[in-house]
């Protein structure tokens, strides 16, 4: 018997962090062109992502998600805090989170794992590539990873 949550019935539930609508869009297209049912909820900073997982205000019914995908530089409370403040809470950091940004620098990259990020990606420019990187990482995640069980205890 196998603990981990299926994804046949039950769509995944993916929390994308991201505060530029072409690269959102761009998202979106490609888990729609993918094979996993998914569930996609957009959030455009860091504050909002918090308020988002923590299940507060205008998110009170949000669910918790299956994978995150967090840019770094977003307003008010940018990709590295939010990371910091999910993986110390001992609810949350069991959900992986994809570090997807147009940062290639190297501190960025040694940072994120510092802080625990389950992966990181950079952006293709072009926006082909952009969808394949999406398609990619989906079905590794999805059809590849085994994921852990969400917790009941709230």
């Amino acid at each position: 018997m196998s603990n981990s949550k299926p994804f046949g019935p039950e769509p995944a539930q993916i929390l994308l962090v991201e505060d530029n609508p072409g690269d959102v869009r761009l998202t979106k297209e490609a888990f729609k062109q993918g094979r996993i049912e998914n569930d996609l909820y957009v959030v455009s900073d860091g504050n909002e992502a918090l308020e988002f997982l923590y299940q507060r205000g205008e998110y009170a019914d949000a669910p918790r998600p299956d994978l995150i995908l967090l840019d770094l530089n977003l307003p008010r409370k940018d990709g590295e805090d939010v990371l910091e403040e999910l993986k110390e809470h001992s609810e949350l950091r069991s959900i992986p989170v994809i570090v997807l940004t147009s940062s290639n620098a190297e501190e960025d990259v040694v940072r994120s794992y510092e802080l625990h990020a389950n992966a990181y990606l950079t952006k293709p420019v072009d926006p082909d590539e952009f969808i394949e990187t999406v398609r990619a990482f989906e079905k590794f995640w999805f059809t590849v990873v085994r994921l852990p069980p969400e917790d009941d205890h709230k």
